[in-house]
């Protein structure tokens, strides 16, 4: 399965509403977690098996909670039994169909 998550603290108190501390913070719980990952300007894919994925959302969004009086969780999934390595094999997918249209 693949996860597209965003996860960030509010109530920081900052007067620049900056939350990269925290969101550093749940990205290191990603990266230690050894699972394919890849992370963007709004989202962090991890891909895995379902309980795997669900622990590292769940330990990310618990190292979030230190930077802000609430914490809001944003989470997309793709669950296609059978597939792993998608995080990559569909962006491969969509290089090709859009190379196709190149040679038309």
């Amino acid at each position: 399965m693949l996860i597209a998550f965003s996860v960030a603290p509010s109530g920081t108190g900052r007067a620049d509403g900056s939350v990269h501390d925290a969101v550093a913070a749940a990205v290191r719980v990603v990266r230690e977690s050894g699972l394919p990952h890849r992370t963007t300007s709004m989202f962090t894919e991890i891909e895995g098996e379902w309980d795997e994925v669900f622990a590292v959302v769940k330990a990310a969004t618990e190292a979030v909670q230190p930077y802000g009086s609430r914490v809001s969780l944003v989470l997309k999934a793709d669950i296609r039994p059978g597939y792993t390595g998608e995080i990559d094999a569909k962006v491969d997918r969509l290089e090709k169909a859009l190379g196709d249209d190149l040679d038309d």
